[in-house]
């Protein structure tokens, strides 16, 4: 029975990996269908994103049926009532992926972005997919170093989202309002893609520790004044 019960623990992180696997795809293909206008590869990554909901919902009842079940207590408590937690991270990081592919379907056979800002939105979806894949190296190593990496990583998704704000209030903008509408919901959706990925990260290092990331990372920044 208990080994059973630890075979079920895996699978669960078994199935958080697999779904940032998804979700860090599903954000790189959505990027690719808005600057190529693809309406083919918008539709495949709508589309895609029930596979991402079929996973949560069933990691969610594994969940609840171990917590009824097992009675887990200290870590494997720990494990069970982070890894929900996680799992509705990268369940919303998928719809926000999906949100850039409707954006793009919408839009089609225009782009939503302006050729001036292709570049940067282009380095926003590869550094989105760049973090998530770090999230879910993290839930497979529980890397505790690495986890509290990500809120540094996220820094430049930041410096991004504020170069796109930029362009925005520059008075040399001519593209018009419903594209500046396009471009400033864009922004959002990375950003907070990159916000989910590293509280996924954060959530790890409550699992291992037990305690939250930003008190582990505050005896650093006082000896850093």
């Amino acid at each position: 029975m208990r080994d059973a019960y630890h075979e079920e623990l895996d699978s669960i992180g078994e199935g958080l990996v697999e779904m940032a696997r998804l979700v860090g795809s599903a954000i790189g293909r959505a990027t690719t269908s808005m600057l190529d206008a693809d309406l083919k590869l918008a539709e495949s990554v709508i589309a895609a994103d029930q596979k991402v909901d079929d996973l949560q919902h069933d990691l969610e009842a594994r969940a609840i049926a171990l917590l009824a079940r097992q009675q887990p207590v200290a870590t494997d408590l720990r494990i069970v009532v982070t890894s929900l937690r996680m799992s509705a991270d990268l369940e919303r990081s998928g719809d926000l992926a999906q949100h850039v592919a409707k954006l793009a379907r919408l839009r089609f056979p225009d782009t939503a972005v302006p050729r001036d800002l292709h570049a940067t939105i282009l380095e926003m979806g590869q550094l989105a997919q760049r973090l998530m894949a770090k999230a879910a190296e993290v839930i497979i190593t529980k890397d505790v170093d690495l986890a509290l990496q990500l809120e540094q990583d996220d820094d430049e998704m930041d410096q991004l989202h504020r170069t796109l704000f930029q362009h925005l209030m520059d008075d040399r903008w001519k593209h018009g309002i419903e594209t500046a509408v396009d471009v400033t919901l864009l922004g959002r959706y990375y950003e907070r893609f990159a916000d989910h990925a590293v509280s996924v990260a954060k959530r790890v290092v409550y699992l291992v520790t037990g305690e939250h990331a930003d008190e582990l990372q505050a005896p650093t920044q006082v000896e850093g004044v």
